[in-house]
Order: C-alpha cells, then sequence, then structure tokens
C-alpha cells in the first residue's frame, strides 16, 4: 500500500519545495519480487524492505503566499539528470506577488520535469520528479510521461478519494485512462475550488474530496458541485430557447436578444489589443474583488505638516523618507487603538494582531504590491528607513519573501508625493484599515483669535471594516495620528 503523502516546508531564507514521501507506483511494483523472495519466515523484515528502499519524490508546486493558487515556472534552475544536493536551488517560480528561487530538501537526481518553463500549474500539483538512484530514473520518467499525457484531462487535478486512486496506480505504462489516475499524490493534497463552489458544497454537506473538477488544472466549479447532488444544470435548459426564440422573430424578441448579446460577445474595438493578466495583476485583480465583499466605510482628517516638514528636513540627508515617518506615525497611533490595527477573518469575531505591522502600497512594473515594515512602533526611524530601503529594492526585482509583503496587519499608500490632494483607497482582504495619504499644500487657516495665516496640511482619508472598527474609532486613531505628526519628535525616540 502506499504511505500517506507527507508534504514539508521550511520558512528561511526562501520557501522550501515540499517532497511527497510516498512510494511511487513503478517502485512499488519493481519492490515486489524482493518481498517474494523473502518468504521463510521473515515476513516481518520483508514487510519493511518497500518503506525502505528506493523512492521517486514528487516536487510540488509550494504555496507561496496565502492568497497563491498556482504559479507559473520562470526557469528551471537545473536540468533533467543533475544530482541535487538538500538546499540547493532547483527552480524559479513566480507567485502571485514576487519571483521566489526555491529549494530542494532532499538530495537526489532530478529524474523529469513536468512542468517546463512557462507553464502554470496549481498549488499542490507535481512539477517535477526526485529520484534517489540512476537505476530509478527510468521509472521516473515512464511516470512523468504517463503525467503529461494524462494533464489535459481535469480530472487528473481534482481529489480523488484515496482508495480509488490507489487501486489503479499500479499499471500507468500501458493505456491513457489508467495513466490518467497516476497523479496519485495530487488525492490528499491541496483542494483546488473555486470559493462559490467550496460554498456550495457546505451548503448541500458534499464532501468536496470526492468530487471531481471539470475546471481549468482540474478546479472544481460550482458546477461540478451540483452534480454531485443530483441538481441539474438550469443554464443549458433555459438559455437556447430564449437564445433561440428571439433571433428570428421581430422588433420585441430582438430587444432581448440586444440585452443579452452584449454579454456574450462585443464586437471588438479597430485597432485594441487584448492582453492577459500577469499572475500578479491576477491576484490584485482577485483582492479588489473580495475586498467588495467587506462593508467599509470612509473618514477623513486634516493634518498640520509644519513640523512634519521641518523633522523631514533634518532627517532627509540620513536616509529617512516621508514614507518612513507616516508609516512611523501611522504604528504609534495603532499602538493606542488596538481595535483599528485588528481584523475581521471570519465575519464572526475579532481577530487581535499582537505586532504592528505597516504595509506600504508600492507600484511596480507590472503591477501593486505592499512590503511590509514590521514591528513598525517598536523601531527606530533610521533602522525602519534602512529597512524599507531593502525592501523597495527586493520589491523592484520580485525577490520578496511572503513575510515580507503578506504579514500586513495595517495599509498606508501614499500618492501625496505625485501632488494627489485626496483619495480613497481599497481596503485590502485580511486587513481592518488602510489609510490614504495625500499631498500636503499651503492652506488659509483661522486662529481662536480671528487671526489668518497659512499653513501645510494634507488630507488623510482611513478606509475600514466596519464590522470591526466604528467611526468613533477611526475619529479617535485620526485625532491621534494628527497630533503625533503635529509634534512630531516622539518620532525621533
Amino acid at each position: 500500500m502506499a504511505a500517506s503523502p507527507s508534504t514539508t516546508s521550511v520558512a528561511g531564507a526562501g520557501p522550501l519545495l515540499s517532497f511527497s514521501s510516498s512510494l511511487s507506483s513503478p517502485s512499488r511494483r519493481v519492490l515486489l519480487p524482493l518481498v517474494r523472495r523473502s518468504s521463510g519466515g521473515a515476513g516481518r523484515r520483508a514487510a519493511r524492505i518497500p518503506a525502505i528502499s528506493a523512492k521517486i519524490r514528487e516536487i510540488f508546486m509550494p504555496a507561496l503566499s496565502s492568497t497563491m493558487t498556482e504559479g507559473k515556472i520562470v526557469s528551471w534552475v537545473k536540468s533533467e539528470g543533475d544530482r541535487l544536493s538538500k538546499g540547493e536551488s532547483v527552480v524559479v517560480v513566480e507567485s502571485d506577488k514576487a519571483d521566489m528561487d526555491v529549494e530542494t530538501f532532499y538530495d537526489g537526481i532530478l529524474a523529469a520535469i513536468v512542468v517546463p518553463a512557462g507553464e502554470s500549474a496549481p498549488v499542490g500539483a507535481p512539477i517535477g520528479l526526485l529520484a534517489e538512484t540512476e537505476d530509478e530514473v527510468p521509472l521516473a520518467k515512464a511516470q512523468a510521461q504517463s503525467q503529461s499525457q494524462s494533464q489535459p484531462a481535469p480530472v487528473t487535478q481534482s481529489p480523488p478519494s484515496p482508495p480509488s486512486v490507489a487501486a489503479p496506480s499500479p499499471p500507468p505504462p500501458p493505456p491513457a485512462p489508467v495513466a490518467t489516475p497516476v497523479a496519485v499524490s495530487e488525492g490528499p493534497r491541496k483542494i483546488v475550488a473555486t470559493p462559490f463552489a467550496k460554498k456550495l458544497a457546505k451548503q448541500h454537506k458534499v464532501d468536496i474530496g470526492t468530487v471531481v473538477g471539470t475546471g481549468p488544472y482540474g478546479r472544481i466549479t460550482p458546477s461540478d458541485i451540483e452534480a454531485a447532488v443530483g441538481i441539474q444544470p438550469k443554464v443549458p435548459v433555459s438559455s437556447p430557447s430564449p437564445a433561440v426564440t428571439p433571433v428570428p422573430q421581430s422588433p420585441a424578441p430582438s430587444a432581448d436578444t440586444s440585452a443579452k448579446a452584449p454579454a456574450a460577445a462585443l464586437p471588438p474595438i479597430p485597432g485594441s489589443t487584448v492582453v492577459p493578466f500577469t499572475t500578479m495583476q491576477a491576484a490584485v485583480s482577485k483582492n479588489m474583488v473580495e475586498s467588495l465583499s467587506v462593508p467599509t466605510f470612509r473618514v477623513g482628517y486634516p493634518v498640520t505638516t509644519n513640523a512634519l516638514d521641518a523633522l523631514y528636513e533634518k532627517v532627509k540627508p540620513k536616509g529617512v523618507t516621508m514614507t518612513v515617518l507616516l508609516a512611523k506615525a501611522a504604528a504609534m497611533a495603532l499602538a493606542k487603538h488596538p481595535v483599528v490595527n485588528a481584523s475581521c477573518k471570519d465575519g464572526k469575531s475579532f481577530t487581535y494582531n499582537e505586532s504592528i505591522n505597516i504595509a506600504v502600497a508600492v507600484a511596480i512594473d507590472g503591477g501593486l504590491i505592499t512590503p511590509v515594515l514590521q514591528d513598525a512602533d517598536k523601531l527606530d526611524i533610521y533602522l525602519l528607513s534602512q529597512r524599507w530601503k531593502d525592501l523597495l529594492k527586493k520589491s523592484r526585482a520580485k525577490q520578496l519573501q511572503p513575510n515580507e509583503y503578506s504579514s500586513g496587519t495595517f495599509t498606508v499608500s501614499n500618492l501625496g508625493m505625485f501632488g494627489v490632494d485626496r483619495f480613497d483607497a481599497i481596503l485590502p482582504p485580511g486587513q481592518g484599515a488602510i489609510m490614504a495619504v495625500g499631498a500636503s499644500k499651503p492652506t488659509v487657516v483661522a486662529d481662536a483669535d480671528g487671526f489668518f495665516s497659512v499653513k501645510s496640511k494634507m488630507l488623510v482619508n482611513v478606509t475600514a471594516d466596519h464590522r470591526i472598527i466604528y467611526g468613533a474609532d477611526l475619529a479617535a486613531f485620526l485625532q491621534t495620528f494628527a497630533k503625533i505628526v503635529e509634534d512630531p519628535e516622539s518620532l525621533t525616540l
């Protein structure tokens, strides 16, 4: 019997590939004669032989961030036949945020590349095979060939139940129908399904692990769940009749057709070019759509910046940026208003974050990313500035580690540097609030005695999750933030 796959990931300098420790089908068939040969009273010893003998390990597509559902192979650092040592870089993977070198957690031989450079695969799908010895390389190549033959069929990516997968696995080399389930280790791994499909599965009490996906890369779709519970598809039945009836008929039905026709296919604008999203742009699009499900509200607050501008001129020669000063001020205000640093992940409870990690929105070539200044309330502005320079350099090279862009508890977006006086920011998923900072501009103000003067003011708008943060919470936070900015000596402590 195949051992249950175990997945291992290691945090540190870079995310490590996860390998399955289960025996592959070809290896298991080769080892069977050894068990039969040692039959004379050594049954217990013979039973252990397959567990410690030759293995072919599958290299999985790693999850490099909490939002990553699939990754693209940028390049293979190693070639087929190369011998690998534990900790060596094997492949460069483009996640939804960065390009990352992925290392091996085992010694062995890169026997076969299942997903070549330039192609994508879901998280948890096999992208290569690692053999322990030269003798296993042909077996691994045969397994890789059978997997590549079965790749077009969506069934290979769905998570079938382990018993049904284990049974057909012994005969992978012959026909294609048997080769389809050869991606044995995909069963117990990450289930790839659309959010609505998961919701339907929960509503109808369907074990999503037993559903066969028909979407791209075997992704489980809502129609797959409906089919599993016996619900007849409604769209194919109803849509043909309205579509067919209106077309041949006169004015009234034709009006109905015009309502549906644009959704089906709009004529292309002359000279236009369709450019598909990059992995990062697709992730940004997904996050923005998810944000629409959160009930948000916005509060604006004017802040006088004369003292902050003066401090900036003093510390600028030492490498301190205005972005760091604003992040530090926000972190100090959050320390006094922890609810604004909280988040709501399940719609039923608060999650209070012990750390104050300020994410800062940065536009880079082909997308948007939010490097995180971790523990910003505890570090001085000089150390924060050094870290910010390092984060910017990594961002532009697409070399950020997952914890450097996905650990934010509060976000600052500053368009003031471009002269924008005010704007609203969209709340990132998983956070409670985001601050939009406008430009500081000379403004005529009157004091309590009626005397007029000119002061520099900037408008700060905060978008917050109204499930956990209320208007009074934001008002108190913004008052504290304004006091820190207007008397910024505490920023230098």
